[in-house]
């Protein structure tokens, strides 16, 4: 079958038709206006020969009068790849020599540079794609754009856009014209543009038939001719969208948080971390007396925050409280959302709000006296702290008579923090507190920088030993140093697994901190321990530096030096002008140097747990595969706790919900912008605040470590393959403890979300390196290789 009438597909021929032409059969079989045409398909294409007769039959069907000829590749116009733009169109063919070269033309744009590039991107097999070829009678509109049937700049179902000009849709597809923007939200406005409040009645109305129909947003195109007939030229799934929230069933709407970036995690969590962290997140929070539910959307952790705005008592301190682990992207949303009407207190949120007062009675008790013996003997409280820790990784391994899937997942269920958490959180929380406090005591009489340089070269930061610990290996490479140099990263973790690489000290540095990586608290992420290609590549970058004063280990001694002399300094000037205030900052600060570096040792205690719980997991999943009821062992990292019950004790195949659930990991795996607050109709909350004042050349952030750096930028999406030349600045969405190892190398830190005291900044500060936060999309706006300077004072960054 080489040429079929549109009116013949359907949308289970995309392999035969392509996306664009089952998109447009589905349009006629459900009754809208669409242009008559007939497509030719790819079997065509695979046996690379144009069926000339067939289609000169065709479009003498037609009239033989003037044609739209448009690709339809089968990867084009689905719901996660809607290849906007990447192959040919050819609009006004007529005659059967143009219409010819026309779809030859069609085909050879499967193979441009930007077509390839975009297969690359979303890692679609370029010898499974073939391409169909639509043929349709030409419209020759009086006006055409495109309808979006949710707003894809807010985010917001309610409400659809349309972009129109006069004459062909082109002009506003390609943007080679103004064209007029409308949004449609049910409210009727006076006539303006070139269209008519009838026109846009209209096509509000299609838009909802369309979106009922495909089940789904969809990005429409459209035709209006001389007579004021409206045409729909294609209907495809609207790609760019975040996915909604659940549905609550509630009427009033609801407010999200991300709680993923606090932990550096952008990237989609996976089945089974969902699973086990929305429990353990909840718990957390339930600890400090703050009760939220946590939420999968888009694979991210998303928490519920409604009743906590809507409640009298807890929006008075919610933005505050925002301050420390989410910084100030989060707060700027909150803070809008409280001004929002829809989330004016109610009663029964307050009476939550209250009874969560009472819980947080409770725990302020223990709070107090664990803060206060912190801060009274902090050196006691770090003994007791590593003492807890030690003990949760003794008691984190798996008994040794294990041996059945059943055996394993019991023990994988009755997992138990233990009574160390007092022990572990409120030396941390003391550390943080006496960190965060003196900004406001010695406001007027010292900088945020001076604040930023007593912060710098914290000791007893156990991220900060690890990477050192792995500078030290690099340092003692010797012979050894052009092989890890040389060699790519995954070859050489390939060697060391099996066993043929020299000992270059990595058995050592995996025994200790072989548990991490990148986004580590989702446990279907491999640890380093079972890939250590990341650490190799961040060995490699170490060798790089052969300046000894850039080595890690002078930098933070430099940090720490300077952090010393500035706080002697600050408090002799603040005990001067505000006596009181300076002697409490200056008692905080000292604390703050003695605690405030343990904020990473509480993760890394929960990392022992979470081993031990991936490896029992994987070795059941090893059973399940040889019971055939899964494709390969780590596919039980796609499931959930419940799932795995099932499939040990009752053999539940579950290979196909795997499937599925690894397409979309894949697809959300691509996302480069997760927003930041998310309300239930779509509404991404930052895309509707007031936007910052441009100043051409300059971004603005926020100042996370002080000091000033030019370099060369050096834009970072995975750590496991970056090469990072001493003196880049990096440049990242976000960044986790697995991430650090690269700050040895880089000159200075910009992302794109966090807060001051999160993993990234606090990391910054301690190698003493300028770090610029929150400014968003940075790893958009600038490229790798531009110049640009980092002021960690200002806050911005100067792309020059």
């Amino acid at each position: 079958m080489r040429v079929i009438a549109l009116s013949e597909a359907t949308a289970t021929m995309v392999d035969l038709v392509g996306g664009k032409a089952a998109g447009l059969g589905e349009l006629i079989r459900r009754g809208e206006r669409v242009p008559e045409g007939f497509c030719v398909t790819t079997e065509a294409h695979r046996l690379g020969v144009i069926p000339q007769a067939e289609i000169v039959a065709a479009y003498e069907r037609l009239g033989a009068g003037a044609v739209a000829v448009r690709s339809s590749a089968t990867a084009e116009d689905l719901p996660d790849a809607s290849f906007a733009g990447q192959s040919d169109t050819v609009l006004n063919v007529t005659g059967t020599a143009e219409l010819l070269a026309a779809i030859r033309k069609c085909w050879d744009s499967l193979h441009t540079d930007r077509a390839v590039a975009y297969r690359d991107a979303r890692e679609i097999d370029h010898q499974a794609v073939r391409m169909a070829v639509v043929v349709q009678r030409m419209v020759a509109p009086a006006v055409a754009g495109v309808l979006f049937t949710a707003n894809p700049l807010t985010g917001r179902r309610d409400e659809m856009a349309v972009d129109a000009a006069p004459g062909l849709g082109t002009t506003v597809v390609d943007g080679a014209a103004t064209v007029d923007h409308y949004v449609l939200d049910g409210v009727t406005r006076d006539e303006a543009g070139c269209l008519t409040s009838v026109h846009l009645a209209e096509l509000r109305a299609t838009g909802e038939r369309l979106r009922g129909h495909f089940g789904s947003p969809q990005d429409v195109e459209w035709a209006i001719d001389g007579d004021g007939v409206l045409w729909l030229l294609q209907s495809r799934p609207i790609t760019s969208l975040f996915p909604l929230p659940p549905d609550t069933g509630k009427p009033l709407p609801r407010v999200y948080l991300e709680f993923g970036h606090v932990q550096g995690m952008l990237q989609p969590v996976t089945p089974m971390g969902m699973s086990t962290l929305r429990s353990q997140i909840a718990a957390m929070l339930a600890s400090l007396g703050v009760r939220v539910e946590v939420v999968d959307i888009g694979g991210r952790l998303y928490g519920d925050l409604t009743d906590l705005a809507r409640s009298r008592s807890s929006r008075k301190r919610l933005v505050k409280l925002l301050a420390v682990d989410f910084g100030p992207r989060a707060q700027a949303v909150m803070q809008h959302v409280l001004t929002d009407p829809r989330f004016a207190v109610t009663t029964a949120s307050t009476e939550r709000g209250a009874a969560q007062g009472a819980a947080s009675l409770r725990t302020a008790g223990r709070a107090v006296a664990g803060i206060l013996r912190a801060l009274a003997r902090p050196d006691a409280a770090r003994v007791r702290m590593f003492r807890a820790i030690e003990q949760m990784r003794v008691r984190s391994a798996a008994p040794a008579d294990l041996r059945t899937a059943a055996d394993r997942l019991r023990f994988v269920e009755s997992r138990d923090s233990g009574d160390s958490a007092d022990a572990i959180m409120w030396p941390i929380v003391t550390g943080m507190l006496a960190a965060a406090l003196p900004a406001s005591l010695l406001k007027g009489v010292a900088s945020s920088d001076e604040i930023h340089t007593v912060l710098g070269g914290m000791p007893h930061n156990v991220t900060i030993e690890m990477d050192l610990a792995l500078w030290r290996l690099a340092q003692g490479a010797g012979e050894h140093r052009r092989l890890l140099l040389d060699t790519p990263p995954d070859e050489l973790a390939a060697r060391y697994l099996r066993g043929t690489l020299p000992d270059v000290g990595m058995a050592g540095f995996l025994d200790a901190y072989g548990h991490r990586g990148v986004a580590e608290v989702d446990l279907g992420v491999p640890r380093w321990a079972e890939d250590p290609a990341p650490v190799f590549a961040a060995i490699a970058n170490y060798l790089r530096v052969t300046d000894p004063r850039q080595g890690p280990d002078q930098r933070f001694q430099r940090a720490a030096a300077e952090a010393e002399a500035a706080l002697q300094e600050l408090v002799r000037r603040a005990r001067r002008r505000r006596p009181v205030r300076g002697t409490i900052a200056g008692f905080l600060l000292r604390r703050a140097r003695s605690l405030a570096g343990l904020r990473e040792a509480g993760k890394f205690a929960g990392l022992y747990p979470l081993r031990e719980t991936r490896r029992q997991l994987l070795l059941i999943g090893v059973d399940l595969h040889g019971a055939g009821l899964l494709e390969q062992p780590d596919d039980i990292m796609f499931l959930t706790l419940d799932e795995v019950h099932a499939a040990v004790h009752d053999g539940s195949d579950h290979r196909a919900t795997v499937a599925s659930r690894r397409a979309v990991h894949r697809r959300e795996s691509r996302r480069r912008a997760v927003p930041v607050a998310l309300l239930s109709d779509g509404t991404d909350v930052e895309a509707v605040l007031p936007a910052a004042p441009a100043v051409d050349g300059t971004l603005t952030g926020v100042g996370a470590s002080a000091g000033r750096v030019t370099g060369p930028a050096r834009v970072v999406h995975d750590p496991a393959t970056a090469h990072i030349e001493p003196g880049d600045v990096l440049v990242a969405a976000t960044t986790d403890p697995g991430w650090t190892p690269l700050f040895l190398t880089a000159s200075a830190l910009i992302t794109e979300t966090g807060a001051i005291m999160a993993h990234g900044p606090t990391v910054a500060r301690e190698y003493g390196i300028p770090a610029v936060i929150c400014v968003p999309d940075a790893t958009r706006t600038i490229s790798t290789g531009q110049l640009v300077t980092v002021d960690g004072g200002a806050g911005t960054v100067t792309v020059h």
